[in-house]
């Protein structure tokens, strides 16, 4: 009898393809990468490199930043809640639903993607005239409550360019960051305003921003002065059950 034996690559699975993605996704986990790092950090040839970063965002496991950079893409999240291990997303109903009946507006939680941001959590007003915005719904980072607070912690550099083309300036997030909240009023959509505050997870990092939103008739033209209260309680409290063990 002769006996076969097979050298077994623990790195590779011997479909190169795969792993060559792999590659790719295992390099942007450290952050935003330009094509050139990416071909630096992984080793495979340019136009590889290129062909399979853009399959992975058509797919939505990769996505694009301001800056054109390549980052991991909203399809991991997703993933992450349908085999429960997104803990942000598994304590935030109750907490949503609270600053709903609290505030008597729509309560949304919202999560950056690159240039844009989706709503992952909501808990709607009940009855009446209310700003509706369904689960999976992405939006603008350059427009709205949500989109200044996920942006105004962000690094000087890559701020610059995000800003281009938005409704807000350098100034209001400075703003925003000081009173550690924001507030819109028609400009995301007419006729609507919103109050958003930021979530912190680990390391005080800004994973995500809570929000309620509603007819400007009914919030006014500072919405903050009624509801911002109320909607950084909320970001505390879901900031403070992120980081418990």
């Amino acid at each position: 009898m002769r006996w076969h034996y097979q050298i077994v690559d623990k790195k590779n699975s011997g479909v190169g393809v795969i792993d060559k993605a792999v590659r790719i996704l295992s390099a942007l986990e450290s952050g935003p990468k330009s094509l050139s790092q990416l071909v630096t950090d992984t080793k495979i040839a340019r136009p590889t490199a290129h062909r399979l970063a853009v399959a992975l965002e058509h797919h939505r496991f990769a996505a694009r930043d301001f800056s054109g950079k390549f980052i991991l893409g909203p399809r991991f999240s997703e993933l992450s809640v349908a085999v429960g291990e997104d803990k942000l997303l598994s304590v935030s109903q109750p907490i949503l639903q609270q600053l709903r009946d609290s505030t008597g507006e729509s309560a949304q939680l919202y999560r950056r993607h690159g240039n844009q941001r989706i709503c992952v959590a909501t808990a709607e007003r009940m009855s009446g005239l209310r700003d509706s915005v369904p689960v999976g719904t992405v939006l603008t980072m350059q427009a709205g409550s949500a989109a200044q607070v996920l942006l105004a912690w962000e690094e000087a550099d890559r701020l610059h360019s995000a800003l281009l083309n938005a409704k807000f300036d350098a100034a209001l997030l400075s703003a925003v960051r000081r009173r550690g909240w924001a507030q819109s009023v028609g400009e995301r959509e007419a006729g609507v305003a919103s109050v958003s505050a930021p979530i912190r997870g680990n390391a005080n990092k800004i994973v995500a921003a809570i929000s309620i939103s509603g007819p400007i008739e009914r919030l006014g033209r500072q919405p903050g002065r009624l509801h911002a209260g109320a909607v950084t309680e909320a970001a505390n409290k879901l900031s403070e059950l992120l980081k418990k063990k």
